[in-house]
């Protein structure tokens, strides 16, 4: 097994990436090149970027790649609710991959903090 497989942000957003393709694939066929394609793409990097890093030399590397996950789960997080917006999934359904997201986002940023990383920013976010 992978060093990244081990790791409860990898498996839990790796999965979560099933989830994104499933209710992105009942959107609009006109959207297949639009917000499904970005979702999907975001989606995927999550976990890709958990992996890159961990495959890296150092800690910063590592961490750069982390923060870079949680680029794109913020990017992710904002295309759910832009897709209840326009009525392309339901309240509940975003809530849940909102919760879902936010789980993911805890353990990323608990990851880098446990390889040295301080931001007063998520340290907040997390508080909640």
């Amino acid at each position: 097994m992978k060093p990244h497989q081990k790791l409860d942000a990898w498996k839990k957003s790796f999965f979560f990436v099933k989830s994104i393709y499933m209710i992105t694939g009942k959107f609009p066929p006109d959207e297949r090149f639009g917000l499904t394609s970005q979702m999907r793409r975001s989606a995927v990097s999550i976990p890709s970027n958990i992996a890159e890093g961990a495959g890296r030399k150092s800690k910063k590397e590592f961490i750069q790649f982390l923060s870079i996950s949680l680029g794109s789960l913020s990017e992710l997080d904002t295309q759910i609710l832009l897709s209840k917006e326009l009525d392309f999934i339901d309240k509940a359904t975003c809530d849940g991959l909102i919760i879902e997201l936010d789980n993911i986002g805890k353990l990323i940023y608990g990851l880098m903090k446990s390889l040295g990383y301080k931001s007063e920013v998520w340290d907040v976010a997390c508080e909640k």
